[in-house]
């Protein structure tokens, strides 16, 4: 009883449709919290989950299989959706002000909106690049580049400027995607500056072997420093010839929050404590890309955003009813699975474990489908 009665006339309000957010939501709606007054702020109805983004790419899973239906997850909820942006937040009058002109007022906020591209330290990349995040606005661009491939003169050369997981996971899909569609022979490329460290040396070598027999074309240790409507220009001197070019590796933060006095790291992300409040705001808190937990940094990385959403709705709940908060540690391993396009995958976690084969493909698929179930 004492709960609820901490729990009424309290407002809620969740900026972005991440992840994290996607979870708190759904665990609002198992377990409604009696008296609560709760806002979704999200530009779009529709949020898509990274996880399935190869597999969208290379042509395995549908445009609605990827996205989870905001409207409905929050109507579940009991939370009202705006659709608009967050352009400015008064800490001193707890206040979110949109794009549309309202302002909401908040006892509670937690801020899930994910990063912007940074291309600035690649010449040429904003008008010559597709970057991969966010998502939302790769699709869009994507589509094009697919409605202009598919014409007789249309691109056939490739390059992914990004040698993480996310960039080898979408040089595999766009070369599945491609080679099942076009008749004569496409180029693929991918562009590596450093060897990703999430990934162990038995996955390496399983992935080289694999990119090598896919006939993607690797450029290892050498940053891409420029970018035109012929290629990327890398930093040995070298070219790499292409039609179209994707960025998966800079990120900056939402230019949203650099006018906020909330803390920040020093790339300009919120820095948040191990409860997910931001270290000077204990109303505030932060999930996902757009925040870093100073004692605990990881990368930016989707799966970190989903092992933060139960504990960010568990600590919501108990800040709107006034208790105390859980302290989370993420873990420092965790499984990673890279399709590579013909039915397989490879996957590891750790320094030493690594597999790959049909069943590796299964398995992510298994666990991604089984994810996207708990919203439908």
């Amino acid at each position: 009883m004492a709960s609820s009665i901490e729990s009424a006339g309290k407002h809620l309000v969740l900026v972005g449709g991440g992840h994290a957010h996607v979870l708190v939501l759904e665990a609002f709606a198992r377990n409604p919290e009696p008296g609560l007054t709760m806002t979704l702020v999200s530009k779009e109805s529709l949020t898509p989950y990274s996880g399935m983004l190869p597999g969208h790419l290379a042509g395995v899973y549908t445009r609605d299989e990827i996205h989870i239906d905001l409207e409905r997850l929050a109507r579940a909820a009991g939370a009202r959706l705006i659709l608009d942006e967050a352009i400015g937040f008064d800490r001193a009058a707890r206040r979110v002000r949109l794009k549309g002109g309202e302002g909401l007022a908040y006892d509670i906020l937690s801020v899930d909106i994910g990063i912007t591209p940074d291309l600035s330290g690649i010449a040429g990349a904003e008008e010559h690049a597709l970057a991969v995040k966010p998502i939302g606005s790769l699709l869009k661009q994507w589509d094009g580049l697919v409605e202009k491939a598919l014409t007789p003169n249309g691109p056939r050369r490739f390059a992914i400027v990004g040698g993480g997981a996310a960039g080898i996971c979408l040089a595999f899909a766009i070369q599945a995607f491609f080679a099942a569609r076009l008749s004569g022979p496409i180029e693929v490329s991918l562009i590596a500056a450093s060897e990703a460290p999430e990934i162990n040396a038995g996955m390496r070598k399983r992935i080289a072997r694999a990119l090598k027999h896919r006939r993607i074309a690797v450029h290892a240790e050498d940053a891409a420093v420029r970018i035109d409507q012929d290629g990327v220009i890398l930093a040995s001197g070298s070219s790499v010839p292409a039609d179209a070019v994707l960025v998966s590796t800079h990120a900056a933060p939402p230019p949203v929050l650099a006018a906020t006095d909330w803390a920040k790291d020093e790339g300009g992300f919120l820095a948040i404590a191990p409860t997910l409040q931001i270290l000077n705001d204990a109303a505030v808190f932060a999930a996902g890309d757009c925040a870093t937990m100073i004692a605990h940094p990881r990368p930016k990385a989707g799966v970190f955003a989903v092992r933060q959403g139960p504990v960010l709705a568990q600590n919501l709940r108990r800040a709107v009813r006034g208790e105390a908060l859980e302290r989370y540690t993420p873990q420092r391993d965790h499984l990673l699975v890279i399709a590579t396009g013909d039915g397989r995958a490879i996957g590891g976690r750790g320094r030493f474990l690594a597999f790959e084969g049909r069943l590796a493909w299964r398995l992510k698929d298994f666990i991604d489908r089984r994810f996207m179930r708990r919203f439908a």
